[in-house]
């Protein structure tokens, strides 16, 4: 056999172009890349003010004109732009991705463009069965006009024309309506897409006789005074979002080419719902839900801003997360910062209506900012035993600063704490705990101190040794009776007098309480392995208050069963008292308790010497 025929051929293999089907890729348009058919609009929009913008690079004086007609389910767009040549028509109206930024030497300049990834008319197809395109070269003055026709199943045809077809250099797009897409195409759907896309334009657009582009933007215009522009821009906000602000704060950031304005939300929102922001890019309208523009503690503005140095995703609906947004992000939020320091150094009244419905916003940031945190002290309110007090005002009060983590364990101890000369803070909400726990860093000296059980029990006055033993038949039966619910009982003085018992617990204590029902209720396997991590964490206490009349009274009673009953009574009571959920074995002690009182307090003893 010959040795060359059994080698595998090294003849070179002809290279195949991708065939692409229009109709679906239309569909892929419609259904995946853009969020609605509305786009179209943008994409004729951009491409007028890029022709415009490439036309002036080269011609300063050039006039910059967009027109768009609107009647009969058809849409015509006239602009004064570069225009094409037959061949350009060719590399660039029938090409897939490919830009005309890309090409003619205007690489360098592609950041005066809006668009830049050569989808371009393309995105008429969600709309329109067919395309027709008249253009006029700038750039060759004596070449003749070119039409270019396209329908959506993917063909094309392309013929020169008179040169009385057009006589001035630029574009003239016409559409024609798809079946059931006319209402895209009528003019007050046009009118008002125009609008939305492109109020700041930098061009001369308008839908018929009506001008669209409202120049200059409102947070540039100048007003005779402060209190004008601040109305001014309050009804900017009414129109743009719904709702009259709270305030405005300018969002001026040189270096990124941005401007624009943040108006503070008038209610309250959750910090973890998204806000949707409305990014210009050199005038036209990129997106009304840019989330990304802000960081997550700023969820208390909305903005609108035009900016020429962020970069657009593919769909053009969305900011491409890079080092540039990062940037601005930072930036921005630097202008939100700066509006809370002048407010807290200047307009305490405004700082203070500000604060009273989105404090929560101030806390995020202040967690992570210490000169925020350091700002806000005399401002931030917090859940105190002496009020709603800021962090500042209760250290002065204060030499040791006290919090619970949990609003369960406020409720327990506030009372008693108060009523002893503690100060606490409710750490339990949103935020608040580390915000207390970061106090030192921005003043220093300050102590600060997580209060527990144990804490509160040492403020509380020991009963007299005689006295106690005097008493421990009482308390011995009040220890077995609540013993099983895995609690003990104290005895103390404190005030005010009239609160008998406190429920006093920490975490340790519930998780054991916890792990002990899990194990009551586990097969032998998990009983074993949840008792294997029984610790010796503190359990729950009820402290009975030795000044208080009915716990004297209680505490001489020589029935054991009368004593259980009346424990339990007093452990219900200070369950609720402290706000506590109830446990199921809770509610039925609770009802045992009701029950067994109502049978000693109506029974007759008489009856009884009867029998």
């Amino acid at each position: 056999m010959d040795s060359q025929t059994s080698q595998p051929s090294q003849a070179p293999q002809s290279p195949h172009s991708f065939q692409v089907d229009l109709r679906g890729l239309v569909d892929l348009l419609s259904h995946h890349l853009y969020s609605s058919p509305k786009v179209y609009l943008r994409e004729l929009l951009q491409n007028a003010v890029d022709a415009i913008t490439a036309r002036r690079a080269e011609q300063p004086d050039a006039p910059a004109t967009v027109r768009l007609y609107a009647e009969g389910g058809a849409l015509r767009v006239e602009d004064s732009g570069v225009g094409l040549t037959e061949s350009d028509v060719h590399n660039l109206l029938a090409t897939i991705g490919r830009s005309s930024k890309r090409n003619d030497g205007l690489e360098s300049a592609r950041s005066d463009f809006l668009g830049q990834f050569g989808i371009g008319l393309l995105a008429c197809f969600v709309v329109a069965e067919r395309i027709r395109v008249v253009s006029r070269s700038a750039r060759t003055p004596d070449a003749a006009p070119v039409e270019w026709t396209a329908a959506d199943d993917g063909s094309y045809t392309v013929r020169t024309l008179p040169h009385e077809a057009r006589t001035e250099p630029g574009t003239t797009v016409h559409l024609v309506a798809r079946a059931g897409a006319g209402e895209w195409l009528s003019e007050e759907r046009v009118r008002s897409l125009a609008r939305d896309f492109g109020s700041l334009l930098p061009y001369d657009v308008r839908v018929g006789d009506e001008v669209i582009a409202d120049l200059p933007a409102p947070w540039d215009r100048p007003y005779p005074s402060p209190a004008t522009r601040r109305v001014a821009l309050a009804r900017h906000c009414h129109d743009l979002f719904g709702f009259t602000p709270l305030d405005s704060i300018d969002l001026d950031v040189p270096l990124a080419g941005i401007r624009g304005v943040a108006y503070v939300l008038p209610s309250a929102v959750s910090p973890a719902q998204r806000a949707g922001h409305r990014v210009h890019l050199k005038g036209m309208l990129l997106t009304e839900r840019a989330e990304q523009l802000l960081p997550d503690w700023a969820f208390f503005v909305r903005c609108v801003l035009d900016t020429d140095s962020l970069r657009p995703t593919a769909s053009r609906e969305s900011l491409y997360e890079d080092e540039t947004l990062a940037a601005v992000r930072e930036a921005l939020g630097e202008r939100i910062r700066s509006w809370l320091t002048g407010l807290a150094a200047g307009d305490p009244d405004r700082l203070a209506a500000f604060l009273s419905v989105h404090y929560l916003g101030v806390k995020s940031l202040a967690r992570h900012d210490k000169e925020m945190l350091r700002t806000m002290l005399p401002w931030l309110p917090f859940e105190t035993t002496d009020g709603r007090l800021s962090l500042e005002e209760f250290a002065q009060r204060h030499p040791v600063v006290h919090f619970t983590r949990t609003v369960e364990e406020y409720r327990q101890v506030a009372p008693i704490a108060s009523a002893q000369g503690v100060g606490v803070i409710n750490g339990g909400y949103t935020y608040d705990s580390e915000l207390i726990e970061a106090l030192p860093s921005v003043r220093p000296g300050t102590v600060v101190s997580e209060l527990d059980a144990d804490t509160v029990t040492a403020h509380l006055d020991a009963v007299d040794t005689a006295e106690e033993l005097a008493l421990s038949a009482f308390l011995a039966a009040a220890r077995a009776k609540l013993d099983p619910l895995g609690c003990d009982v104290v005895l103390r003085a404190f005030h005010p007098l009239s609160v008998p018992a406190l429920h006093l617990d920490d975490r340790a204590a519930r998780h054991e309480q916890a792990r002990a029902e899990a194990e009551e209720q586990a097969d032998d396997l998990w009983a074993g392995i949840l008792g294997s991590l029984r610790g010796s964490a503190p359990r729950a206490r009820l402290v009975l208050n030795h000044l208080n009349p009915l716990i004297r009274r209680i505490s001489s009673l020589s029935d054991p069963e009368l004593i259980g009953t009346a424990t339990e009574s007093l452990y219900g009571q200070a369950l609720l008292m402290a706000q506590r959920p109830l446990r199921p074995a809770d509610s039925a002690l609770l009802n045992r308790a009701f029950i067994g009182l109502l049978e000693w307090a109506t029974h007759d003893p008489g009856k009884d010497d009867r029998r």
